[in-house]
């Protein structure tokens, strides 16, 4: 039963450290992306890495909550609409992400997961927006969304994996 416990307390005070990398990644491309001169609307996605790292080391349960927690928070700092943009594309890449690992019993790369899940976090919230403002006009910005979701996606898959054996070696879910 203690080592239960035990394991349990281990498991939400490395959650809560996801959960804080997460936030902080989050204001250093906030910082960092208008140096950058990357389009409106078109981020690093550095946040994404914890909420991958979380989904293949922890699973989907707690990459789902690290989604919530992080819309939470931006719901907090930025408002209601910051905080529905940042959840369904948060959902929506999560869920093809976990569809693609079902699919490929858990066979897909790294690269193709994040750059789908990229993809579909602009797109997720591409069509929050919409909704938001109830007009399909801002459709028009969806090439250059899937474009920076393939370079982006690209980016963060080649960050985690470099990460990842690292990562690994520390054995921090345990």
């Amino acid at each position: 039963m203690q080592r239960n416990t035990k394991s349990q307390a281990r498991r939400v005070a490395f959650s809560g450290m996801l959960f804080a990398l997460a936030i902080v990644l989050s204001v250093v491309e906030g910082i960092v992306t208008p140096a950058l001169g990357l389009p409106p609307g078109i981020k690093p996605g550095l946040a994404n890495i914890v909420v991958m790292y979380a989904l293949f080391t922890m699973g989907a349960g707690q990459a789902a909550v690290l989604v919530l927690m992080k819309s939470f928070f931006v719901f907090l700092t930025r408002g209601v609409a910051a905080a529905a943009l940042s959840a369904s594309g948060g959902f929506c890449s999560l869920a093809v992400m976990l569809l693609l690992l079902l699919l490929t019993r858990r066979q897909a790369s790294y690269l193709i997961l994040s750059v789908l899940g990229a993809i579909t976090h602009n797109l997720g919230q591409l069509a929050m927006a919409a909704l938001w403002l109830g007009t399909a006009v801002s459709f028009a910005y969806t090439p250059v969304l899937i474009l920076a979701g393939i370079g982006m996606g690209t980016m963060t898959s080649l960050t985690l994996k470099a990460l990842m054996p690292t990562l690994q070696k520390l054995n921090l879910t345990n």
